[in-house]
């Protein structure tokens, strides 16, 4: 039988899917996924051009013709040079940055650009948490800013796109074991072991029943 084509999942900068992967391939080792870096610029335009089947993305996005599950929320945090005042505090809000003069991080796509100007000319730049992490410099520092949106991150697909192993990755990025009733297992995936091992569980019990008739004869 024909295998089918490996799973596309794109994700947009910040995301991190390393421990995903890991698991996937752990658990579904005869079933290869495709992962795809994908601009933030480009997250609703991947779907609509059929280059990925799944992908982690920043909202809002356009949901028509997809389905989303939320994942987490990350943190708005500034980003300053390493001498500036801002970097003596463990978080600062959005008042405190009222007169500081801040670089425009409306394009996710060039914040590494946005991250050289600040260490060249200071200034302070705000930015999700997973972004200032990426393109972290040891000459400037970032702090958690109070008062400010946090970003979403969800999983999405298109609607119209059935595939068992939709359910599957799901599956790893909720967190849920190997043994789950939804989605394939890791055992079945690798051949019926599982119910192999039920198969033996269910004559162990058989035997253990027999035994416990013959004695009360």
């Amino acid at each position: 039988m024909t295998e089918p084509p490996s799973l596309r999942i794109g994700y947009v900068p910040g995301v991190v899917v390393d421990k995903w992967a890991r698991v996937w391939a752990e658990r579904y080792p005869g079933s290869p996924l495709e992962w795809i870096a994908v601009p933030q610029a480009r997250q609703r335009a991947v779907f609509d051009a059929g280059e990925v089947d799944m992908c982690f993305v920043r909202v809002p996005i356009d949901r028509e013709g997809l389905h989303a599950i939320p994942l987490y929320q990350e943190l708005a945090v500034v980003v300053v040079p390493a001498d500036h005042p801002v970097a003596l505090f463990d978080e600062v809000s959005v008042a405190d940055l009222a007169d500081e003069p801040m670089h425009d991080t409306a394009d996710l796509d060039t914040i590494g650009a946005t991250v050289q100007v600040v260490a060249a000319a200071g200034g302070a730049a705000m930015m999700p948490m997973s972004l200032a992490r990426l393109h972290h410099r040891r000459d400037l520092v970032y702090r958690p800013v109070t008062g400010a949106a946090s970003t979403g991150i969800s999983l999405a697909w298109p609607i119209d796109h059935p595939d068992d192993r939709i359910e599957d990755l799901i599956g790893v990025v909720r967190g849920r074991t190997a043994n789950s009733s939804r989605g394939r297992t890791a055992n079945s995936s690798r051949g019926g072991t599982a119910n192999s091992s039920r198969g033996r569980a269910d004559r162990s019990h058989g035997a253990s029943r027999r035994a416990r008739k013959r004695r009360g004869r």
